[in-house]
């Protein structure tokens, strides 16, 4: 993992999520770039250089904020981006060759009952970048135990699991995987192959509704610092992706949620 992308919006956490995504960038030597992404829709009679305001504005506001954390000695790049939010992203992440990038649960919603706002859901929902959802105010510690729920180990996709396999190797972390039959659950779907065999730590079957049931079920038992879970066009985030806002009541997590793409 070389390169790490931390989208930063008008949260008061900003702070403290930077200091996460920079001690997490620290451990892998990877690369950090800070970034604000805006979009101007100009009208007759606006002014022509409102564009080089709001840039140079958005500059501002991020070296501000970079110049109040700890930078240690990780190398940090900052830049303000013009367009729109999830084709922004997706471009900068291919041509900055993005491993990873890291979201506040919550970017700019000031609901107790939102887990996900509009910016970092429509993220999460719209985009195949593999994602670290970071709770607010946490403070990075290695995880020591990984608890991966899917409900289906068939993996088409090359290279889905590096994420997963970069965090396990670079913090000799256990993977607990958690198989959950739903009603949905098709013969073959609890076949591990190698490529995921060699990942896991542990593995244990469950039958729930959904799988985030059975994550709730299980939770407690295993114990995680951090989970690990997968876009699908029809599974996990299936229902909850419909609007991009999440509320608690439909997802939640105390701790760091790893967002893989689609095994498919």
């Amino acid at each position: 993992m070389k390169n790490i992308l931390v989208p930063v919006g008008s949260s008061k956490n900003a702070l403290s999520h930077l200091q996460y995504a920079v001690d997490f960038a620290e451990a892998f030597n990877a690369n950090l770039f800070i970034v604000q992404v805006y979009n101007v829709f100009t009208k007759a009679g606006t002014m022509k250089n409102i564009d080089e305001i709001i840039e140079r504005e958005s500059l501002e506001f991020l070296n501000g904020l970079v110049s109040k954390i700890d930078k240690k000695n990780v190398n940090i790049t900052v830049r303000s981006l013009k367009g729109s939010l999830v084709d922004t992203l997706e471009l900068a992440s291919k041509v900055a060759d993005i491993d990873l990038i890291i979201l506040e649960p919550r970017t700019t919603s000031v609901k107790d009952t939102v887990y996900l706002g509009k910016t970092s859901g429509k993220i999460i929902k719209q985009t195949e970048i593999p994602a670290l959802i970071v709770p607010e105010g946490w403070t990075f510690k290695a995880p020591s135990q990984i608890l991966m729920a899917i409900k289906s180990a068939i993996i088409r996709k090359e290279g889905v699991l590096n994420p997963l396999e970069a965090v396990k190797n670079q913090f000799k972390s256990a993977v607990n995987l958690l198989l959950v039959k739903t009603p949905y659950h098709k013969e073959g779907d609890f076949d591990v192959k190698d490529d995921l065999k060699s990942v896991v730590t542990s593995i244990t079957t469950t039958e729930n509704a959904t799988t985030f049931q059975g994550v709730l079920e299980h939770f407690q038992s295993h114990n995680p610092d951090m989970l690990c879970v997968v876009r699908r066009k029809r599974g996990f985030f299936a229902k909850k992706w419909e609007k991009n806002t999440i509320l608690k009541k439909d997802f939640y997590s105390s701790i760091p949620v790893l967002v893989l793409s689609g095994l498919k």
